[in-house]
């Protein structure tokens, strides 16, 4: 028996919970960096690394969990409920060492690693719970995510020069997710998965189709990690360049608000995907995004009205569409193929989130604030390209009922 006396809703907004707490995990040094820097000398290839670290440890998670299929042979609020307390381990040892040694980029791979057993874990647990509404569900789970990722800047936005005090928000956190993951049921559509062959990866590369929804899904992560990982940097130096010492508001408050907008995003882009069309919903945020890295660097040293207005549009838009790739895969593929094809789509999707993620730095060096985020919108503009290919190609009508 595997559903939970407290049902459908109840344990859904108990797994919704337990993402956003143990998710704050992920960005908990990037959030510290303005306080690190106050005390400490950190260079743009050090804080970098302090958030590419757990991206390259995600990667590393995630396909090892695929190939051993753990969550196939663990139960998956357990792997859940471990994989939280680790991430909550590794995130507070990093508040015991100087935030410049080492040793730092090797505990934020291991919470990477750890996180590998979080987020697509409990993708797998709302997918159970699923009745026609899978992009929906998947895009609360998307939000989740981003209210976690941004819950450490608002850690940082009261916690003064403590750059301890976001990572010790955080791994608390993950340690009350992993308390809470026992009372989480597991719905009726509970499936083995498909058993994961690399070989399996290049017979879904030869679909056309599959190939186009991973090129949307590369094009929106080649933008969405580095804004999420930079646009506290910006905001920051955005605030001191007009105001000094003296903001109307922390940037990192600010910080909090533009990536929390995001959460928003991802349950609009749920619930109009699978009632219009998978193609059409990433199509349009993918647009709105791409310009939006374009217009973002006009507002450096505008008022905090100007910084917020075009944050919020873009962190609303930058994850909108999250989501629906991983659900456009499920529906293109093959049962079969299934387990291959989303651990290559996430693989190789956070792989390319380390090259944008160090290229920032170098791009401010070069170009200023002004131009330097528009490096990013080759991504969205190459993602809208692929998904309307898509949409004008028969296979669509797999998707979301018939709505492309």
């Amino acid at each position: 028996m595997t559903e939970s006396r407290l049902g459908r809703t109840g344990s859904l907004a108990i797994l919704l919970l337990c993402q956003v707490a143990a998710m704050a995990c992920w960005f908990a040094s990037n959030a510290s960096i303005a306080a690190i820097k106050a005390q400490h000398p950190l260079s743009p290839f050090f804080a970098a690394l302090l958030t590419s670290s757990v991206q390259a440890g995600f990667v590393v998670g995630a396909f090892f969990s695929a190939l051993l299929a753990l969550p196939d042979r663990i139960d998956k609020r357990r792997l859940f409920r471990l994989s939280a307390l680790v991430a909550a381990l590794c995130t507070g040892a990093a508040a015991l060492l100087p935030p410049t040694s080492p040793v730092a980029p090797a505990l934020r791979f291991a919470t990477g690693i750890s996180l590998a057993g979080v987020y697509p874990v409990g993708m797998a647990m709302a997918a159970t719970w699923a009745r026609g509404d899978l992009g929906l569900l998947i895009g609360l789970l998307v939000g989740a995510l981003t209210l976690g990722s941004a819950s450490p800047h608002l850690a940082a936005a009261f916690g003064g020069l403590d750059w301890r005090a976001p990572i010790l928000f955080a791994s608390a956190g993950a340690l009350i997710a992993a308390a809470l993951a026992g009372f989480i049921g597991l719905g009726p559509n509970v499936a083995r998965a498909p058993e994961f062959r690399w070989s399996n990866v290049m017979l879904g590369w030869r679909s056309q189709p599959l190939r186009l929804a991973n090129f949307g899904y590369f094009g929106h992560m080649w933008e969405l990690y580095a804004m999420w990982a930079w646009i506290g940097a910006f905001v920051a130096a955005s605030f001191r360049a007009r105001y000094g010492d003296a903001p109307p508001l922390p940037p990192a408050l600010a910080t909090f608000f533009i990536v929390a907008s995001g959460a928003f995003g991802a349950l609009l882009g749920g619930f109009f995907a699978d009632r219009v069309g998978r193609t059409l919903v990433t199509s349009l945020s993918m647009a709105v995004s791409g310009l939006c890295c374009l217009l973002i660097g006009f507002t450096f040293g505008g008022s905090a009205a100007a910084v917020l207005a075009v944050g919020f549009v873009w962190g609303v838009s930058v994850i909108a569409d999250s989501a629906q790739f991983s659900a456009s895969t499920v529906e293109l593929c093959e049962p079969g193929l299934r387990g291959a094809m989303l651990t290559a789509q996430t693989c190789f999707g956070f792989l390319l989130t380390l090259a944008s993620i160090h290229l920032m730095p170098d791009a401010v060096a070069a170009l200023g604030w002004r131009y330097a985020f528009a490096t990013l919108a080759i991504g969205p503009f190459l993602g809208v390209w692929a998904m309307l290919a898509l949409r004008a190609r028969p296979e669509a009508e797999a998707m979301a009922g018939g709505r492309r």
